[in-house]
């Protein structure tokens, strides 16, 4: 399978070093300071904290050359326009695995909607100057394998080919039929969680704010119970139903973990991720005034983003 991994941040450099190392014909495409390290030294990995660092060779490209048999997006989501106009003048299939509340409709419109695919990286780390370090798995990050879906639901051929390569290059990816509500309902959590994050001036600190983290946490009920399907997956319906104080306990304790710490959570780049958090939260106000049922009930709760 000929591959263009299209963003080479932590999550597009790794997806890009576990298919290449599989045999896949893969390219890394990056622009600027991040294509000449890449060039200079591979992609360079550690995990964790650790000392150890493992360069991999993945071939890297600064202009996407055609005839990919699958276009894998890693950008942010205000990032995505400009990437349209670009992959509108390529072939294949586009699988974009990144934070997009707005449905496949905004991308299908641009490069056609038989070449839309959704997902979301589940992998997660930080960039240490050039390096990326990566989350470590664990026990929790297995329980959690990397969706994929078609826009429709469906269980096409093509969806059912893309999954078997990821399985088969160590990737615990799995077909959601609900790919979209799945998006959706995570936007609903990372919204309030990121921007609390960035107002208290990273996971630590907020942490150490219970009136910060309990009103996070009833903005993520307000924006759960404001969606226009049940959560995807069902496991954030625990938000709404476990009492409060037993989730605030939760969340500090996983804000402190060295899971947070290694999530991107604490983000280098806070503007950037103010920016694309901002962008999500448009995206689920505008399709709440779109929604016909119970729009103006959603569009007051969705004022909270």
């Amino acid at each position: 399978m000929k591959l263009l991994v299209y963003g080479a941040g932590v999550t597009g450099s790794l997806f890009a070093v576990r298919l290449h190392e599989a045999g896949h014909d893969v390219s890394l495409l990056a622009r600027g300071e991040r294509l000449a390290a890449l060039r200079r030294h591979g992609v360079q990995l550690a995990a964790g904290d650790g000392p150890a660092v493992r360069r991999v060779p993945v071939p890297v490209v600064e202009h996407p050359a055609g005839g990919y048999d699958l276009i894998a997006v890693f950008v942010r989501a205000h990032q995505v326009d400009t990437v349209l106009e670009t992959l509108a003048g390529l072939e294949g299939d586009v699988l974009f695995m990144l934070n997009w509340a707005a449905g496949p409709e905004p991308l299908g419109t641009v490069i056609g909607r038989e070449r839309v695919l959704l997902g979301f990286p589940t992998a997660a780390g930080t960039m240490d100057g050039d390096v990326v370090r990566y989350r470590p798995a664990s026990f929790m990050t297995r329980r959690f394998p990397l969706p994929i879906g078609e826009p429709d639901g469906r269980a096409t051929p093509r969806l059912g080919r893309i999954v078997r390569a990821l399985r088969a290059a160590g990737i615990n990816a799995k077909a959601e039929p609900q790919m979209d509500a799945w998006l959706k309902t995570h936007a609903a959590f990372a919204v309030p969680l990121g921007q609390a994050v960035i107002a208290a001036g990273g996971p630590g600190a907020l942490a150490d704010d219970p009136d910060a983290v309990r009103a996070m946490i009833r903005l993520m009920r307000q924006n759960l119970a404001a969606l226009p399907t049940p959560p995807v997956p069902r496991g954030f319906a625990a938000l709404r139903i476990l009492p409060e104080g037993l989730l605030a306990v939760m969340l500090r304790r996983f804000l402190r973990s060295p899971t947070a710490a290694h999530s991107g959570l604490g983000s280098a780049t806070p503007a950037v991720e103010a920016a694309e958090l901002e962008r999500m939260a448009e995206q689920m106000r505008a399709h709440a005034a779109h929604t016909p049922a119970k729009t103006q009930n959603r569009a007051q709760q969705l004022d909270g983003f």
